[in-house]
């Protein structure tokens, strides 16, 4: 494993398993799958309502809890919630929080964020991360934060690297964990014949040749996967490196076109529905 330290001193690896989309028993399986194999980190949020299953899975592998890294995110609808960080501990029966992220941009991100800082000077979060916040929010983030962030969540893929984002952070010491770091499965992106010849080279996939590119171009991944073997493969990408040239050659696959667009009609639902994430089995 590689680490990414954070501004705040935290380590952080730079490799785990996401959950999104997965139901709480998948979750609670393929988080005690991966911590077994030797995966410690672990991304989930309060949306994805699988936060209990999670836990259940960390528990069931055995792992110590100061061994994993635990990364969840608060939802636009908790922002405001004085209970928020206290209940989201509570179904991830935990004591706290490695990285909190703020999930969506919503206008009312600034309270959530205050509640988050208050969590840090408690005990109860290690480090802030901002999630799907674009450049000038980031810069309003800086200018009004107390305690500064420590990590963006935001799409990164060789065909959208977010470089301008990434030069931004730079100058804060902040890291960027990317989603779909496989570009959304797109086979236009897997199928690129430079990874199938990086692939034979190094005897690996494509697959494990683009988050062997985000882990040496400095980002964060959680490739999620309910396949133990396929969870096997995202994290055996430690073992080779890929030369400057071959980072190069990737770089120029750059198309600086994101597959998920932002609208303001969506931050505006994020802003105002939500389940009850306290229901979550």
């Amino acid at each position: 494993m590689e680490y990414f330290v954070m501004n705040n001193g935290v380590k952080m690896p730079m490799a785990g398993i996401g959950v999104f989309t997965f139901t709480p028993d998948e979750a609670e399986a393929s988080v005690e799958s991966a911590l077994k194999g030797g995966v410690r980190l672990v991304d989930t949020a309060n949306a994805y309502m699988n936060e209990r299953g999670t836990a259940r899975g960390m528990k069931k592998s055995g792992v110590a809890r100061e061994d994993v890294f635990l990364v969840t995110k608060l939802w636009p609808t908790v922002y405001e919630s004085e209970t928020a960080v206290d209940e989201t501990l509570a179904r991830l029966d935990t004591d706290y929080i490695d990285l909190l992220f703020l999930h969506q941009p919503t206008k009312n991100w600034k309270a959530g964020y205050r509640n988050i800082e208050k969590a840090v000077k408690e005990g109860k979060v290690r480090a802030i991360g901002l999630s799907n916040f674009s450049l000038e929010e980031l810069k309003e983030a800086f200018e009004m934060a107390e305690i500064q962030p420590q990590m963006v969540q935001v799409e990164a893929h060789p065909y959208y690297p977010q470089t301008e984002l990434k030069a931004l952070l730079a100058e804060h010491g902040m890291g960027l964990m990317a989603w779909y770091p496989l570009g959304h499965g797109d086979k236009n992106l897997i199928e690129e014949p430079l990874f199938a010849e990086l692939g034979q080279k190094y005897g690996k996939t494509s697959a494990q040749i683009i988050l062997r590119w985000h882990i040496q171009a400095g980002n964060v991944v959680i490739p999620g996967s309910r396949n133990p073997k396929h969870i096997a493969d995202n994290f055996d990408i430690f073992d080779f490196e890929l030369t400057e040239e071959e980072m190069s050659k990737i770089a120029a696959l750059d198309k600086n076109t994101p597959y998920y667009i932002r609208t303001d009609e969506a931050l505006e639902k994020y802003a105002s529905f939500g389940p009850d994430f306290n229901a979550q089995p």
